[in-house]
């Protein structure tokens, strides 16, 4: 039976902690196990747009999944490879922690692993962080690296 590992990554050195954390855990669990490096691109649809801004959403966000994918995870696949560790990757535009959710379910995922959120701000003491939200609503156990 193989074990699958999502990691949200986005470039930062606590994505970083929480990707280093992950290949540690997945070395415990042997061979059999696998992660899947998942990047979000947040997007907010309550942002009000101008209909020249909606024509052109299509095509920004397909550059900034390719600029992602280029800056973000191939290079961590790449590290992974080097080291011998079974990995994906993947760039979707989303809110992060459903986006992290759906990835997990999909993929039968054992477990998500998250850097701690960064967020401080009035949004996140209204809204609560990414992680926050991640931990409360995902269908499997988070771990998340300070």
């Amino acid at each position: 039976m193989t074990a699958t590992y999502v990691v949200g990554v986005d470039g930062s050195d606590a994505s970083h902690r929480a990707l280093a954390f992950a290949k540690r855990q997945a070395s415990l669990v042997g061979d059999d196990c696998s992660l899947l490096l998942v990047c979000v691109v947040e997007w907010s649809p309550y942002k009000f747009q101008t209909h020249e801004e909606n024509a052109r959403r299509t095509k920004q966000k397909q550059e900034e999944i390719k600029i992602a994918t280029e800056r973000v995870i191939e290079p961590l696949l790449q590290e992974l490879k080097a080291e011998g560790i079974k990995a994906e990757g993947k760039v979707v535009h989303g809110k992060a922690a459903a986006v992290l959710n759906n990835a997990a379910v999909e993929a039968n995922a054992e477990q998500i692993f998250v850097a701690r959120s960064a967020d401080h701000g009035l949004s996140a003491r209204v809204f609560g962080s990414v992680t926050a939200q991640l931990v409360m609503s995902a269908n499997v156990p988070v771990t998340v690296v300070s």
